[in-house]
Formats: structure tokens, sequence, C-alpha cells
């Protein structure tokens, strides 16, 4: 048997629960439903997602793949227009600008979009990855050329959804001690350990707590965890720091809940702070109904995913039981205040 094989099942016996709806009506803020990471609408039948919604107890869906102009148009028209108070969809802006002009049509482009309908900005992983400019350099999150950007999305009232860096160990070499490797040997496009074309995860995270500090009229949402799920002291002094910073769990119940304490006690001390997400598309009941038994249960030792093995990591993960009080906040409260919906 190869180790790729290797299936092993727990023996352990604890007690366990499905959790199929929320406790509160709740605002999944992160996920994909446009054509911009899939070709084709990542939904193809919305009034499937609507009935999967209304089971779940989901109330809204924030759209992160407005993209602009009219692939912006499509998204709006085919979810917020055509369902009201159901979708919010975020547009993004188009970095090839950074090398036509230097980075001036930024600030109008997101007032174009902003003023069609969208309801904040998605800024993804390329800018600090892969985004250039015209002379060929690197452009990170605190880029001066920036600046104007970050300000027009606080001028206008809407939140920032920034994503700066991968997990961690896609920065670390691919080697036996990468807690990753499985998952790196399978998308070896995920690695960023090339040093002579990728800053480091610790310069990526700098650039990121810069951009927050330096603009603290806008509200940035830092995704997946801060984008750094694996150092939640970090997180929790970013956010002690930085009043206009927030987090979402999306995409990270893998990480948080292999160190459930920690993660209790970060989101008990910033309850305001914290959004509920999952990044999974399309959208399904069974990845709903985990999300939902990780933050409202104490359950022990349950799987993160249904995939075999997880994509996410050969390990299991432990609830947060977190009260309601907190779960009204996280689930949805938090999204509404910050987007209207």
């Amino acid at each position: 048997m190869e180790l790729s094989e290797y299936r092993p099942r727990p023996r352990l016996r604890v007690p366990g629960s499905r959790v199929p709806r929320a406790a509160v009506p709740a605002v999944d803020a992160h996920n994909h439903l446009g054509r911009w990471l899939t070709g084709g609408w990542s939904v193809p039948d919305v009034g499937r997602l609507l009935a999967l919604m209304q089971e779940c107890g989901v109330r809204a869906v924030v759209n992160l793949d407005g993209r602009w102009g009219e692939e912006l148009e499509a998204n709006l028209d085919r979810y917020d227009r055509t369902h009201p108070g159901r979708f919010a969809t975020f547009c993004h802006v188009d970095w090839d600008d950074l090398a036509r002009t230097g980075g001036r049509g930024l600030a109008p482009s997101l007032r174009r979009s902003v003023a069609a309908g969208a309801r904040g900005l998605k800024v993804w992983k390329d800018l600090g990855l892969h985004v250039r400019d015209g002379g060929g350099r690197l452009v990170l999150p605190d880029d001066p050329r920036l600046a104007e950007l970050w300000e027009a999305a606080a001028d206008l009232g809407v939140p920032v959804a920034i994503h700066t860096a991968d997990p961690i160990a896609f920065f670390d070499p691919v080697d036996e001690r990468n807690e990753r490797y499985e998952q790196l040997l399978a998308h070896p496009d995920w690695s960023f350990a090339d040093r002579e074309r990728f800053p480091s995860f610790e310069r990526l995270m700098d650039a990121l707590e810069a951009v927050v500090a330096a603009h603290p009229r806008t509200v940035f949402v830092a995704v997946h965890a801060g984008c750094q799920a694996e150092d939640l002291g970090r997180v929790g002094r970013m956010l002690g720091a930085y009043p206009n910073l927030h987090v979402d769990i999306a995409a990270r119940i893998a990480e948080l809940g292999r160190q459930p304490r920690a993660t209790r006690a970060l989101i008990l001390r910033f309850p305001g702070r914290v959004l509920f997400g999952t990044d999974e598309f399309p959208p399904d009941a069974d990845t709903y109904a985990t999300h939902f038994r990780f933050l409202e249960t104490l359950d022990e030792h349950f799987p993160h995913s249904a995939e075999d093995p997880p994509l996410m990591g050969r390990w299991r993960i432990s609830g947060l039981g977190l009260p309601g009080h907190v779960l009204a906040s996280v689930y949805a409260d938090n999204a509404a205040r910050l987007l209207g919906i």
C-alpha cells in the first residue's frame, strides 16, 4: 500500500450531533456565486440555492464574484436585483490599470461599481503574489499607489474583503516537514515557497497590517481568519489595535477547529468583529451543517470535510459552543451592520 492510499478510521467513540439549520437566520458572508473562478455560473440553478438557504436558515449570501463592468451587471441582475435582500455582490478592480495608468483608474472604477449596486470590494491574493506594475515590479497591498482606492472605499462606506495570503505551509518548502504535503503535491501551483518569485508569508502579513493601520476610516474584512488562522495571537493583537479590522472564518474551520479554545476565546473577545462565511461553492446542506456544528456545539473530534482524505488537512476538529448572543453577532448581525442586509 502506498501512503497516499492510507485511510485510517478513527476508533474514538465520542457523542456527536448534526446541526442542519443555524440557530438564528445566518448570512454567509463569503461565497462565490459567479463565473470568475469556475468559468460558468458556480450555482447553475438560483432557485435551488434559495431553497437550500431556506432549509438551512441562511437568509442572505455575499457573492464575491462581481468583477466590474458587464460582469458586475450580470451578477447583479442574476442575484441582487432579481432577489432583493437575499444576495450582496462585491466588485473587484482591474489590477492591469497599474500597468496602464499607474493605478489612477482604480478608485474611479470602484465608484462606478458601487453606483451600479456593488456592496463591497473584493481583493484577492493576486495582489501581493502576482500583480505587477508597468515596470514588472510586484505590487503589495501597502503600495502607496493604492491609497486612493482604500480611501474611496471609506468615502463610499463599503467594506474591503481582503485575501492576502494562503496557509503558512504554502510558503514552506514542499518536503516531508510540510503539513500540507499531499495538498501541495496535488496542486503544485498553490506553493509560494520560491522566495525569488514570491514574498514571504511574514512580508504579506506586514503589508496587510500596514494598509489597515494607514486607513483607519476604511473597513477591512481580512478573510480566512485574518489570512493567518495558524497565528490567532497576531489576529487578536491586530483586532485589538485596529477597530476598522474584521475577520471571517471562511474556509478555515479546519485550522480553527484544531485550536477550539483559542478560537473561542478570540471570538468571545471580539464578538462584533467576526463574520460567518463558508467559501464553499456551490453551497450544500452538509457543508452548512458542519459549520453550524462547529459554531454551536461542543462536539469533539469530528470531520471538517466530507472529502476523503480531506483537502484542508488529515485531522479532525472540535466545536466552539458559542453562546446565543455571540452566535447572533457572528451569524448575521456583524454582516448586517457592515452591508445593510
